[in-house]
């Protein structure tokens, strides 16, 4: 790892910041080695520690290369610990969600394409935002001022991994609260040794003594809820920690309050509308925000959204603020205080302590917004939003009789996810239909003319094709679609969702041109044409080639062998002098 500018001479692993002298593993690395494997899975590693004179303090960053700026290092601080409201004592798993406020990116830092081209939508790397896993612990100390220990262990990352990361950090946080730097030390150089993550590929990640086997969600994948069967087994002693899944959560454990209104939630986040959880503690306000966020899958959520927020947050006027309309984000937070600050917001859920009883809590309840003025507000969904569909009886029933029957949650969330997924792909399903109708077919493309353009997509023409092919053909649920989808072609779902559909489909428009090329006589094409013309032929060739080689382009191995053939075919057919202008020494 080079050094950066005044930086002075460090070696490859980089120290701990500020924990003093480090353990010799260090030694171990050569001189060039990056950070390269690290940095495909996490940015950096922070420790959060409470200091009495400046509060919350960043104790060490490692590697210590990875620089963040002052605000980012002010953000980490504030977001890894629990509010005072929250009285968080023993172990807290949580995680949280900050914009990156530019500044220099690692020197070692991964290309996101071969990842994100293969990775479904909804799990792509954050390009403008870190994710934050957080191991909290607090626990009486009295050699300590206040009487208290008070440390976060961090994990900074731009892959949305909550079930890998938040099992990595219960194996590596309480092993460094005992033992501290050569600890964490050792566990990145570890993590540094991991194959990159490739879309459906199960990789055995060795740490710790342990290896935890994961499958790599990939966007071919068919989209059901079954866990990956463990494979590669009888090989790795010892036996693998195999996760069922690397970013899903306990859905019904999540949503166990808000069950009878988990279809107006949905609503809800399908139309982008700003909604403020209040939770008692930072873990259940960023799991409730993670649940609702992911409840859109297949669909990328497109909207902002914090796990866990709080007053100190530098974007907490922006995102506050009563001279402007609520701005399109999901925010979680611990501070009663929220409720005053935020009263002018549409839509807010409260919701109490979990309760871990046998039966299902009590639910919360529909309440109007105007009902919401005093600190000590009860549990409900504050809104005067009316859901379009009707609700889904038969779900609850079928929840509830799990419960009686003690049916394990895995299976109660399961049940919970495909009827989430089921629901929004009987939304999306006509949209698909209406988009690939814009598509020109494939015998309107030649090889030699301008591809013809996607036909524009025209709200009123998608409504009317609603009668015979809308989504009453794969859900029974009843209500309102028609005022469901105008208000979805205003929400910023719609524009993500239309802007990679174009994106996607422009890019198959130019494959299929390459490949109609590639399927012509291109000497007989040449017998007529200028230099000029040819030369262009080239250009356009090579320009297409490039795009088709980063992946930017859905097109088989034989037609970029094809195309670059017809390259030098018509390379060769130039005078010498042309020829050493396209193909330099």
């Amino acid at each position: 790892m080079e050094a950066r500018a005044g930086a002075g001479p460090r070696r490859a692993g980089g120290g701990l910041g500020a924990a003093g002298p480090t353990s010799g593993s260090r030694a171990t690395r050569t001189p060039a080695a990056p950070w390269a494997r690290f940095s495909a899975w996490l940015e950096c590693v922070c420790v959060v520690t409470f200091d009495l004179e400046l509060g919350q303090a960043l104790e060490l960053v490692y590697p210590s290369g990875f620089q963040l700026t002052d605000k980012e290092k002010s953000s980490i601080c504030y977001l890894s610990f629990p509010d005072s409201h929250s009285g968080c004592l023993g172990d807290t798993q949580f995680s949280f969600r900050m914009r990156q406020c530019g500044g220099q990116r690692s020197p070692w830092h991964a290309d996101d394409r071969p990842y994100n081209g293969g990775a479904p939508v909804a799990l792509q790397r954050e390009p403008a935002h870190y994710l934050g896993y957080v191991y909290f612990r607090q626990v009486k100390d009295s050699s300590v001022r206040r009487g208290y220990f008070q440390k976060s262990l961090v994990l900074v990352s731009r892959l949305p991994f909550v079930r890998l990361f938040q099992s990595l950090l219960s194996l590596i946080a309480p092993e460094y609260f005992d033992k501290l730097a050569p600890c964490l030390e050792a566990v990145c150089n570890e993590i540094d040794q991991w194959p990159a993550p490739m879309p459906g590929q199960t990789l055995n990640l060795p740490v710790m003594g342990v290896v935890i086997q994961v499958r790599i969600p990939s966007r071919v994948d068919k989209l059901e809820s079954k866990p990956p069967k463990p494979c590669d087994q009888e090989n790795l002693l010892p036996a693998p920690v195999v996760l069922s899944s690397v970013h899903e959560l306990d859905l019904f454990r999540c949503f166990q309050p808000v069950l009878t209104h988990v279809q107006t939630l949905w609503e809800l986040m399908l139309l982008g509308e700003p909604l403020v959880v209040l939770a008692p503690s930072p873990d259940v306000s960023s799991e409730m925000v993670l649940a609702l966020t992911s409840c859109l899958q297949p669909l990328k959520f497109c909207c902002d959204f914090r796990p866990y927020f709080t007053i100190h947050d530098s974007e907490f006027k922006e995102l506050t603020t009563r001279t402007q309309a609520p701005p399109n984000v999901v925010l979680g937070v611990t501070n009663p205080f929220f409720i005053k600050t935020l009263q002018h917001w549409p839509h807010v859920l409260r919701i109490g302590e979990p309760k871990m009883s046998g039966d299902l809590p009590k639910q919360v309840k529909l309440k109007k917004p105007s009902r919401l003025k005093t600190l000590d507000t009860k549990p409900g969904l504050y809104t005067s939003y009316t859901a379009h569909l009707h609700r889904d009886k038969s779900l609850l029933k079928r929840l509830l009789k799990g419960v009686q029957k003690k049916r394990s949650w895995d299976v109660q969330s399961a049940l919970l996810r495909r009827h989430l997924l089921e629901l929004t792909q009987s939304f999306i399903i006509p949209l698909e239909h209406y988009m690939a109708s814009l598509m020109p077919l494939q015998k309107s493309i030649t090889p030699w003319k301008t591809p013809p353009q996607i036909r524009p997509f025209r709200q009123e023409d998608f409504l009317r094709s609603l009668e015979h092919a809308g989504p009453q053909l794969t859900c029974i649920l009843k209500g309102d679609w028609l005022g469901l989808y105008r208000r979805f072609f205003k929400s910023p779902h719609f524009d993500g969702w239309y802007r990679q559909r174009h994106k996607e489909m422009a890019q198959r428009l130019e494959a299929l041109h390459l490949e109609a090329i590639c399927e012509a006589n291109i000497e007989t094409w040449m017998q007529d044409k200028s230099e000029v013309e040819v030369v262009d032929l080239v250009l356009k060739l090579r320009e297409k080639l490039v795009r088709a080689q980063s992946h930017q382009l859905p097109v088989k191995e034989v037609t970029l062998q094809r195309a670059q053939l017809y390259i030098e075919t018509v390379i060769g057919s130039l005078p010498n002098d042309l020829q050493a202008v396209l193909c330099p020494p």
